[in-house]
C-alpha cells in the first residue's frame, strides 16, 4: 500500500467527511490523494452540456479541504462523466483505497447509503471505505473474522491499517451457539480465529492483537463492537454467502449501521 487513495465527492456534508478521512488515510500511507466527482448528463430532446466551472470548483474546494487536513499532501482533481459506481470502479484499478461518504445529495451516495456504496464495495478492485459524518473514535481497529477462504485479504488489510494508525487490533469472530453445526463449540470457534490470524503477527510485530469470540447474531454483534472502534474491517462475502453474491448481508448491514468507518475488502481482484 502507499501509492494512491481516491475519494468520491458530490458537495454534500457526507462527502466532505469522506474527504477528511481520505486525506488522513493518504497521509498515513504517504500516498497521493485523487479527488473525483462524477456526473451524468440527463436525457433530454435538446440539451446543452453543463457548465464545467461549478463542478471544477466543487472538486477544488474538496481538494483544499484535504490539504488543510493533511498539509503537504499531494492532491489531484478530476471531474469525470459517467455513472458514479462505474467511474469509481475504474479509478479503483489504480488505487490502494477508495473512500466515499455514507450518503449524498443525489450524486455518489443517493438519498440513503443503499445501492451505490454496496455496488462499489462489491465491484471495486481495491478496498472501499465508507466514512461517517461523526468523527471516528480512538479505539482499536476491529477485524471481523469469519474463517472464509476469501477473508485473508481482509486480515492482511486490518493488520496493515492498525500498523499505519499505531492502533491495537481487535479480531472478532461471532459465534451463534444455537445454529452452530453439530460437533462444534467455543473451542473450535477460538481455533478458527487463531488460524485466521496465524502468521500475520510476525509480519506486524508492533501491532497489539486481541482476540475475542463473541456470542450472538453476527450483524447486531459487530454493529455493537463498532461503537468503540476507530475502524471496522470486513470481507466482502462470508462463509454462508452464495457463490455469485459479491457483497454479503453482513457487510451490507455494517455499511448501513456501523458507528465507525467501515472498510470492505474483496477476496479477489
Amino acid at each position: 500500500m502507499g501509492n494512491l487513495v481516491v475519494v468520491g465527492v458530490d458537495g454534500s456534508a457526507s462527502s466532505l467527511a469522506a474527504v477528511k478521512e481520505a486525506a488522513r488515510e493518504a497521509g498515513r500511507r504517504r500516498a497521493e490523494l485523487r479527488v473525483v466527482h462524477a456526473f451524468s448528463w440527463p436525457v433530454r430532446p435538446v440539451y446543452s452540456p453543463p457548465d464545467p466551472a461549478p463542478l471544477e470548483r466543487l472538486v477544488h474546494e474538496a481538494a483544499e479541504r484535504a490539504r488543510a487536513v493533511a498539509p503537504g499532501l499531494e492532491v489531484t482533481e478530476a471531474v469525470e462523466k459517467g455513472d458514479a459506481v462505474a467511474v469509481l470502479e475504474a479509478e479503483s484499478r489504480a488505487a490502494d483505497l477508495v473512500v466515499v461518504g455514507p450518503r449524498g445529495v443525489g450524486g455518489f451516495m443517493g438519498v440513503l447509503l443503499g445501492s451505490t456504496a454496496a455496488s462499489l464495495a462489491a465491484h471495486s478492485r481495491c478496498p472501499v471505505q465508507v466514512a461517517r459524518e461523526e468523527p471516528a473514535g480512538s479505539g482499536p481497529v476491529v477485524l471481523a473474522v469469519d474463517g472464509s477462504p476469501a477473508a485473508d485479504k481482509a486480515v492482511e488489510f486490518a493488520f496493515a491499517e492498525a500498523a499505519l494508525r499505531g492502533a491495537p487490533l481487535l479480531a472478532v469472530h461471532v459465534w451463534l451457539p444455537d445454529y452452530a453445526p453439530a460437533g462444534t463449540g467455543l473451542e473450535s470457534a477460538e481455533r478458527l480465529l487463531a488460524e485466521a490470524l496465524a502468521g500475520h503477527s510476525e509480519s506486524y510485530p508492533d501491532v497489539t492483537v486481541d482476540q475475542e469470540v463473541l456470542s450472538g447474531e453476527t450483524r447486531e454483534t459487530l454493529i455493537e463492537a463498532s461503537r468503540t472502534a476507530q475502524l471496522l474491517v470486513v470481507g466482502a462475502r462470508g462463509r454462508g454467502g452464495f457463490a455469485g453474491l459479491l457483497l454479503g448481508s453482513v457487510s451490507q448491514a455494517l455499511l448501513h449501521h456501523a458507528h465507525c468507518p467501515v472498510t470492505v475488502v474483496r477476496g479477489t481482484g
